[in-house]
């Protein structure tokens, strides 16, 4: 029987390799200049161009160019001066473009994403540069919304070029960013933000008092809780609680991503089929509002990175192509490169998209190998089954696949855990298994609260906030006593900076290369991926907090 699971195409992936590449390339050897990787890459072009009667020619031409227009990418998109290296902390008077806010929990401050838009005169090359910012401000001062511009004066500190793996300034230098402005204050208001920002900001308030609603009184933590997994704010969630979340390996229920968004897309399709709304329409008003939801929920990178890949495989629907998620999700990580190169150096864009390419390539083609290695009564017709065989037949069915998923799941996530996390959490697997389904029945909980809210059917909205609550209750209790379980989670680091990095290229790279050879004994079978975590395991990391 052919397995279906080994059909998927991604031509885009020939280009997104290379680009990964040279961006990574770009990094490690530190280039500061952009004329030389693009002088290469258009002399790459020109062969390419050269070359088109040459197949082989023709695409290690296409490589070429590609790898080194994403590495002079990469310089553009830092826009570095080695002059900024040795500069100690200075004060500086900036006027600030908000790009992006982050939850406080302090409610005399503020942080988040700025672009410099003026500055001091001897501090002028700094204009266009972009910056973290974390200051006070009066709270009789209008709260801050995306796109406006403040006068701030602070501290002034310049980022390390290449930050420790996993830490906060790792995520900065991943944005763009090269300063970071602190022990200050924001002063005023000059700009306001552009209408549709308010309308996002003022939106964002209404959700959050929706979600609230008849639970933040009785049990504020787990409105806490509802608000981050529909929201993404995660300020009230309590330091215990983001303990039990990371030690059980499920602090990814509490990001804008692909579980979310996609629950979103599917009601929001559900809904407007139901009403009837043809094709063509239903897409451009479902990838509408769920932009607009991503836009309202502070547009955090991998909530647009799950935008785009909902859209591609929409818009696979609607011009009637086969739906082949994994071409779904290779557009949108080149679509993410466009965007933001600089971002397939963060945590969440390298965890998000090496997860679900092990769950498309491993975990699925593993499902339906040992689906048809053992199917319980296949000789005999279905329509003579007891209702005791069709149990034991969809228990597994059901349970083997998520199993094998989870098993291709849990491999990407050892090694990036170790490597950003300095965590390792053997239970990660079963608590994921057992949690999903719950996490989207709180999405879909959510998400109906939020229509019922802004229909104003409050007690509509009250039962299915109490819902959701109710799945999260079960959720953090179970989390809560399965972290006492002895070997739940245990520290871990590795014994060298560059082997979780090595490591998960070369966990990618047996991932590629069984799934193309249809995963056939000669090319080594299921065994390469986990052959290739074991061995790191056993001879690259470092057990113990010591």
């Amino acid at each position: 029987m052919e397995d279906r699971t080994l059909g998927y195409r991604a031509p885009l992936l020939w280009l997104v390799l290379p680009a990964i590449a040279g961006l990574a390339a770009g990094s490690a050897t530190g280039i500061r200049q952009a004329t030389g990787p693009l002088v290469t890459a258009g002399l790459a072009a020109a062969l390419a161009v050269a070359s088109a009667n040459h197949p082989r020619r023709w695409a290690c031409s296409l490589a070429l160019a590609l790898f080194c227009t994403s590495a002079a990418a990469g310089v553009l998109q830092r826009n570095r001066l080695a002059a900024w290296d040795p500069l100690p902390a200075r004060e500086a008077n900036l006027r600030l473009r908000i790009d992006r806010l982050f939850p406080s929990r302090e409610p005399g401050r503020i942080s988040g994403l700025a672009e410099i838009v003026t500055t001091d005169p001897h501090l002028a090359d700094l204009t266009g540069q972009n910056l973290h910012f974390s200051l006070s401000r009066a709270e009789s001062d209008p709260t801050p919304v995306r796109g406006a511009i403040f006068a701030a004066i602070g501290v002034l500190t310049t980022l390390p070029e290449k930050p420790a793996a996993g830490t906060f300034e790792d995520y900065l230098a991943a944005a763009g960013m090269n300063f970071r402005m602190s022990r200050g204050r924001l002063i005023a208001e000059e700009s306001p933000a552009p209408a549709y920002y308010r309308f996002c900001a003022a939106a964002a308030e209404r959700f959050r008092a929706i979600l609230d609603l008849g639970l933040v009184e009785k049990r504020p933590e787990l409105a806490a809780l509802l608000r981050g997994m529909m929201l993404g704010e995660k300020r009230e969630i309590t330091e215990e609680q983001q303990a039990v979340f990371m030690r059980s390996g499920t602090m990814h229920l509490f990001a804008i991503s692909g579980l979310n968004i996609g629950v979103i897309a599917v009601a929001l399709q559900a809904m407007l089929t139901l009403a009837r709304v043809p094709r063509w329409p239903r897409f451009l008003v479902a990838t509408a509002l769920l932009w607009m939801f991503v836009d309202i929920t502070g547009g955090s990178p991998s909530a647009v990175r799950a935008w785009f890949m909902a859209t591609f495989l929409q818009a696979a629907f609607v011009l009637r192509r086969p739906g082949n998620v994994l071409a779904a999700l290779v557009a949108s990580a080149a679509a993410s490169i466009l965007v933001s190169p600089l971002q397939v150096f963060s945590a969440s864009f390298v965890m998000s998209y090496a997860i679900v390419l092990a769950l498309l390539l491993l975990g699925l083609p593993l499902a339906g190998h040992w689906q048809r290695t053992w199917s319980p009564w296949r000789e005999v017709p279905e329509v003579v089954w007891t209702p005791g065989q069709r149990l034991v037949r969809a228990i597994w069915s059901s349970g083997s696949g998520a199993l094998a998923i989870g098993l291709a799941t849990t491999l990407v996530s050892v090694i990036t855990g170790i490597h950003y996390f300095q965590l390792i959490t053997p239970g990660a697997l079963i608590a994921n298994l057992a949690l999903l389904p719950a996490a989207s029945g709180v999405t879909v909980a959510g998400f109906a609260s939020l229509l019922f809210g802004l229909c104003h059917l409050d007690w509509a909205t009250i039962l299915a906030n109490h819902a959701a609550a109710l799945l999260l209750m079960l959720i953090e209790r179970g989390l809560q006593a399965g972290v006492e379980v002895p070997g739940m989670f245990l520290p871990a680091r590795y014994t060298a900076p560059w082997i979780g990095q090595a490591a998960l290229m070369l966990l990618v790279a047996t991932i590629l290369h069984g799934y193309a050879r249809g995963w056939r004994g000669e090319a080594g079978g299921w065994w390469p991926p986990f052959a290739v975590v074991a061995a790191t395991l056993v001879a690259g990391v470092h057990y113990g907090s010591d």
